[in-house]
């Protein structure tokens, strides 16, 4: 029997979503395609051997996605490389914070390559073999977006601007590719709010956090594991939906 593969990008981090995907795919049967930051690899690497321990093939790929001319470079070359492709995870993600009063060009510029132009660029380029999936449903990509970043649903939040835009565009990116890729590709997105809070920054703050949990429905930060969930269904599972946005945020973009 053949397995199905699937691509993720931006899968170094332990604990973080991109981790949480590549091991419930894994477990689900696919082998696959994950890529990574220069300098990296290692955790690439560790994440790699732990799906390979639940029986998965793993390929890595060294891929910075703030490089567009490498973006696709790459693309080309995994299309015209690769066996299959079945799915295809946008996880890979710039966020920062943007002061309105110290925005630039060069921030906005790198936010929307690496979150927005990027994507693109790698589902134009796979599209083809996507189209060619044998998976029930078709192929499926998958972004991962932002419950901050969703037009007239969205909440925007302050000094994030240039993060906002470029998830924004994201969102859109995926709606277009849904009407684009069918009926061969099914294109979905995942709206998180806190699955995990950074590691630095104001947002690691405990009280920063406990502020921000006190608007969360559910009273809890999501977790890795349940974002995961929400790719893997829309990736494998939900074979009549496309041009769909699933909310995983306990509830917070309803207060």
């Amino acid at each position: 029997m053949t397995r199905s593969l699937a691509m993720i990008t931006g899968c170094s981090r332990a604990g973080r979503v991109g981790h949480a995907c590549a091991v419930a795919l894994a477990r689900r049967g696919c082998d696959l395609l994950l890529t990574y930051r220069a300098g990296s690899g290692g955790g690439a690497g560790a994440i790699a051997a732990e799906c390979e321990r639940l029986g998965a093939a793993v390929m890595l790929r060294e891929l910075d996605l703030s490089d567009l001319a490498a973006v696709t470079r790459v693309g080309e070359e995994l299309a015209g490389s690769l066996p299959r492709l079945d799915v295809l995870v946008h996880n890979a993600s710039w966020y920062e914070p943007s002061e309105l009063g110290t925005l630039s060009a060069d921030v906005l510029t790198h936010a929307m390559a690496v979150n927005a132009h990027a994507p693109a660029l790698l589902s134009a380029a796979l599209s083809p073999l996507l189209s060619a999936s044998g998976l029930p449903g078709g192929g499926s990509i998958v972004s991962m977006c932002d419950i901050h970043a969703r037009g007239e649903l969205g909440q925007p939040r302050r000094a994030h601007l240039a993060y906002g835009m470029s998830k924004a565009a994201l969102l859109e990116m995926t709606l277009a590719l849904a009407r684009e890729l069918a009926p061969r590709v099914r294109c979905n997105a995942v709206a998180p709010g806190v699955v995990a809070f950074p590691d630095s920054g104001h947002e690691a703050d405990p009280q920063m956090q406990a502020r921000y949990l006190q608007r969360v429905p559910l009273g809890r930060s999501g977790t890795p594991q349940e974002a995961a969930a929400a790719v893997v269904y829309l990736a494998l599972d939900a074979t009549y939906t496309t041009g769909q946005v699933l909310t995983v945020d306990g509830g917070r973009s309803l207060t």
